[in-house]
């Protein structure tokens, strides 16, 4: 049995596999173009989860560093599912030093809350409190011209 790796190092990441997983698998992302996976990369803390150097699993963090994070953009391929790696990639993301002792940790999930749980998150004590702008066809109009 391979040992997953989970890794911080943007270098080992394979753009191209995020990018098919996000634009074509993913429930949140469909469609979402290359260009816009590779600037939200390049702003983010992110972790890939790799078995015998090949890339199974991803999870990108949007963070001051400070007080504020929200995980998003978090998957195992489908075929690697149900073997623990999800909860190993999320143990690596919790523990990572940039994301301690922050005031406020986010997520946005509609299908592994059971997962997120065991690492303290829970549903909102406020929902009230929290707005959004959301254009879930962003990507469905294509570049602006």
């Amino acid at each position: 049995m391979s040992a997953l790796t989970i890794s911080s190092d943007k270098s080992l990441l394979d753009l191209p596999l995020i990018h098919r997983f996000l634009s074509e698998l993913s429930t949140w992302a469909l469609g979402i173009p290359l260009a816009t996976v590779q600037r939200a990369v390049q702003h983010s803390l992110c972790f890939g989860a790799y078995l015998d150097g090949a890339q199974i699993g991803f999870a990108r963090v949007i963070t001051d560093g400070a007080t504020f994070a929200y995980l998003c953009d978090v998957f195992v391929l489908p075929e690697h599912q149900g073997q623990g790696h999800s909860k190993r990639l999320m143990e690596a993301v919790m523990a990572h030093p940039e994301l301690q002792r922050l005031r406020r940790f986010l997520l946005a999930t509609s299908t592994a809350p059971q997962l997120y749980a065991q690492f303290g998150f829970t549903p909102s004590a406020k929902p009230q409190a929290f707005m959004e702008r959301l254009d879930p066809d962003v990507y469905k109009r294509g570049a602006p011209a």
